[in-house]
């Protein structure tokens, strides 16, 4: 080995030295300053082969986290529960850990499997509660309505639902057809206030054939508190057996058909209402277009 000339000369005597001093539990910087040797790169060389000191090494930050992880591992905890526990990467988890049995299952699959579906039923009723608040809450703000109110819901209700008048067929008459209940609550309230007498209706239940159609037709009977004669002959629907229906049930009652004896001069009237809406929908707009 070449050696610096100099101070450097006696290499082997210096080594002893380092030697004894690295033994006795010195730092490199102790063993510079006691002999003087501030270059670093002979400094390594003096000590080379021998350890440093245990005093001397710094402790590892993450050497306590190993082993807990560890420690939890061999307890049967998972690589994500030991991750949200100590706070570390699932990297490192896994870098401390891999050497490790992996935990036994301790639940079966149909036990894993229970417990996601109780989880998802959770899931459910908490949106069919939140659903329903909403519902409850916007039919609690609508309050009482006014009779104009009550006239423009029917207008508008008449021309969703309702049989018009077209310019190649000339039908001026009140026909309104509809399955739901509500609907036609409201349709006969719509026409009490336009003081339509209740002798001037006639009924007529269309249902599918497969249907229970007597069931049916004391349903709407009672619903419109509507004496016999006054409903038409029931309309049986035919079933194709290619098509899979979804209204089936004891809640299908089939469509309620309600029509308006002489009716004409009131289909004009519903008619030019509908249009009065639609005019003033377009003025209270006209503001957002200029």
């Amino acid at each position: 080995m070449t050696h610096a000339p100099g101070k450097y000369a006696d290499f082997e005597g210096l080594r002893d030295r380092a030697v004894a001093l690295r033994r006795a539990g010195h730092s490199l910087r102790q063993i510079r300053d006691e002999l003087k040797i501030f270059n670093n790169d002979i400094l390594n060389q003096l000590v080379k082969g021998e350890p440093p000191p245990e005093w001397t090494k710094r402790p590892r930050a993450k050497d306590d986290l190993r082993a807990k992880a560890r420690e939890l591992r061999l307890q049967g905890w998972t690589y994500d529960q030991i991750e949200a526990e100590l706070g570390c990467s699932r990297s490192s988890v896994s870098l401390w850990v891999r050497d490790l049995p992996k935990p036994e299952r301790k639940r079966s699959p149909e036990q894993a499997a229970a417990i996601a579906r109780k989880g998802w039923e959770e899931k459910l009723r908490l949106r069919d509660e939140e659903r329903r608040r909403t519902k409850e809450e916007a039919k609690l703000a609508i309050g009482d309505l006014s009779a104009r109110e009550l006239f423009l819901v029917g207008v508008g209700l008449y021309w969703a639902e309702g049989g018009k008048d077209k310019p190649y067929a000339r039908r001026e008459n009140v026909t309104f057809v509809n399955s739901d209940p509500g609907m036609i609550r409201v349709f006969l309230a719509w026409l009490d206030l336009l003081g339509v007498e209740r002798d001037r209706l006639r009924f007529t239940v269309m249902i599918h054939e497969t249907a229970d159609i007597a069931a049916a037709e004391r349903y709407w009977s009672d619903f419109v508190g509507a004496s016999p004669d006054s409903f038409n002959k029931t309309t049986v629907k035919k079933h194709n057996p290619k098509t899979i229906r979804k209204n089936t049930g004891d809640n299908y009652r089939g469509c309620l058909v309600i029509k308006v004896l002489k009716g004409a001069d009131l289909y004009r009237r519903i008619e030019g209402a509908w249009y009065g809406i639609v005019d003033a929908a377009r003025e209270a707009d006209q503001p957002n277009r200029t």
